[in-house]
C-alpha cells in the first residue's frame, strides 16, 4: 500500500522512548487479526497428510499427500494478486476497510473447510471446492499481512518502524504456535477419532477468532498519514498503475521482491511449514512429537523478531536481510541432517550405504 516517506505524526516524540499507549493499541489490534489470520492458514499445512487422505482419496496415500501440498501451494500463488487487489483498495477505500474484508474472507473460507464433505461423499467436488477456499485464504493473506505492515507503520514514529512492525512477525508466530497447540490438545482428547472427524474442530474454531478479530478491528481508526493525504487530495487515483506502471517504480518493487523477500519466503516457509511435514512424513516422527517440537522452535525464536526490529532500525534493512539469508544457507542442510540424524537414523544409513 502507497504511503508518504516520513511524516511526522502526533504523538511520536513521546514515543520515541517506548510504545505509548495509543500506540500499543494500534499495534495489538492490528497485530492480534494477523494472528488470528495466521492461525487459519497454517492450520491447513500442519494438517496436510489428514486433508489428503479426506479429499484426494482417489489416488495412493502418496499421491493424495503431493495433491493436498499443491492445493496448500495454489494458497501462495495467489498471495501476489491478494495484494495487489487489497493494497489497491486500501490506497483507495482505507487499511481499515481492507483489514475487515481480509479478516472475514480468511474466517470464513477456514470454517467452511471444517465443514466441507470429503471425497468419499461428494467426489471429485470436494477437493475442487478445497483448492477454491485455499485460494481465497490466499488472497486474504496476500491483502492481511501487507496492509497490517502499512497500517502500523504509517503509525510508527521516525526511527522505530522495524521494531513496531516486528510485533506483526511475533503475533503471526503465535498464531501458528496456537494452531499447533489447539491441533495437540485435540489429538489428545480424540485419540484416533482425531483423523476420522476431529481435524474440522481447529477449523471451525476459527469462526470465533474471526469474532474477535473483527470486534478489535471495529475499533481502529484510519491511520494519521492516510487521514492527512485523503484530506489533502493526495491519495493516489490509480496505486497499481503508479506502483509498478512506470519502470523507475517497477524496478524498487522487482528488487524488494527478488532480492529481500524472496531469500526469506523460502527459507521462513521451510522451517515454518515444511519442517513439521519432514518430520512426519519423512521421518517418520510421531505427529503430536513432530507438533510440540516446532511450537517450541517458533516460541524460542518469537522475542529474536523484536531484537531484530531494533537492530535494523539501526544499522538498516539491507544488512539485516542479507546477513539472514546467508547464515541460513549455510546451516540449512546441517539442520536437516541433525534432524535425520537424531530422528531416524536408519533412514541416514540408507543414504550413506544407497546414496
Amino acid at each position: 500500500m502507497a504511503t508518504t516517506s516520513s511524516q511526522a505524526i502526533p504523538g511520536t516524540a513521546a514515543a520515541s522512548k517506548g510504545i505509548d499507549r495509543t500506540h500499543r493499541r494500534v499495534i495489538f489490534a492490528s497485530s492480534l487479526g494477523t494472528m488470528f489470520e495466521w492461525y487459519d492458514f497454517y492450520l491447513y499445512g500442519s494438517l496436510a497428510a489428514i486433508i489428503g487422505k479426506q479429499f484426494f482419496a482417489g489416488v495412493n496415500e502418496t499421491t493424495a499427500f503431493i495433491f493436498a501440498l499443491l492445493a496448500f501451494a495454489a494458497g501462495f500463488a495467489v498471495r501476489p494478486f491478494g495484494a495487489l487487489i487489497f493494497g489497491r483498495l486500501g490506497d483507495l477505500a482505507g487499511r481499515k476497510h481492507t483489514f475487515l474484508i481480509t479478516i472475514v474472507l480468511m474466517g470464513v473460507a477456514t470454517a467452511l473447510v471444517g465443514v466441507l464433505p470429503t471425497y468419499e461423499s461428494i467426489g471429485v467436488a470436494a477437493p475442487v471446492i478445497l483448492i477454491t477456499l485455499r485460494l481465497l485464504q490466499g488472497l486474504a493473506v496476500g491483502g492481511e499481512y501487507g496492509g497490517a505492515a502499512t497500517y502500523i507503520a504509517e503509525h510508527a514514529p521516525p526511527g522505530r518502524r522495524a521494531y513496531y512492525t516486528s510485533w506483526i512477525q511475533i503475533t503471526a508466530t503465535g498464531g501458528m504456535i496456537l494452531s499447533l497447540v489447539i491441533i495437540l490438545f485435540c489429538r489428545w482428547r480424540l485419540g484416533e477419532a482425531f483423523e476420522a472427524w476431529g481435524w474440522r474442530i481447529p477449523f471451525l474454531l476459527s469462526i470465533i477468532l474471526l469474532c474477535i478479530s473483527v470486534y478489535i478491528r471495529l475499533q481502529l481508526e484510519e491511520s494519521p498519514i492516510f487521514q492527512e493525504m485523503r484530506v489533502h487530495g493526495k491519495l493516489s487515483k490509480a496505486p497499481v498503475r503508479d506502483s509498478i506502471g512506470r519502470w523507475s517504480n517497477l524496478k524498487l518493487v522487482l528488487l524488494a521482491l527478488f532480492g529481500a523477500m524472496a531469500g526469506q519466503a523460502v527459507v521462513g516457509y521451510i522451517a515454518l511449514v515444511y519442517m513439521n511435514l519432514f518430520l512426519t512424513q519423512t521421518l517418520k516422527v510421531d505427529p503430536a512429537t513432530s507438533n510440540l517440537l516446532v511450537a517450541g522452535a517458533l516460541a524460542a525464536a518469537a522475542p529474536f523478531y523484536m531484537l531484530c526490529g531494533r537492530i535494523a532500525d539501526r544499522i538498516g534493512r539491507k544488512p539485516q536481510v542479507t546477513l539472514g539469508c546467508v547464515i541460513a544457507a549455510l546451516t540449512m542442510f546441517p539442520i536437516f541432517q541433525g534432524l535425520t540424524h537424531f530422528a531416524n537414523p536408519a533412514i541416514e544409513t540408507a543414504q550413506a550405504t544407497a546414496p
